[in-house]
């Protein structure tokens, strides 16, 4: 059995929770599923949106969609909701992959 397979198997058990859902999309993006990997992570964020980790896979879920102009926006919730909880190291890599994507949308 897979991760995915025993992160979703907690979910079907309704051991919902935006941890659980942040793993999901951190599975789902590493196993090259982009799709699945910004629905978990928009779940994620729905219910918790002060997870400054979870809107920076969020942002780089939607760049892999080839959905720039909303990677671009979850960058920018993403830096500035880690600023507001003093988590630096995190606003500063969501500053480098939204210049990233900034760059891939006008490509």
């Amino acid at each position: 059995m897979s991760i995915i397979d025993n992160l979703q198997s907690m979910l079907a058990r309704g051991q919902d929770s935006a941890l659980l859902r942040y793993g999901l999309g951190n599975e789902y993006l590493k196993a090259g599923e982009p799709a699945p990997a910004a629905e978990h992570l928009a779940a994620a964020l729905r219910q918790d949106p002060d997870y400054s980790a979870a809107w920076k896979l969020y942002g780089k879920a939607l760049e892999a969609l080839g959905e720039y102009a909303p990677a671009l926006a979850a960058f920018d919730q993403g830096i500035a909701t880690a600023e507001r909880k003093g988590d630096l190291q995190a606003a500063k890599e969501m500053r480098v992959f939204r210049k990233r994507a900034e760059k891939a949308s006008a490509s």
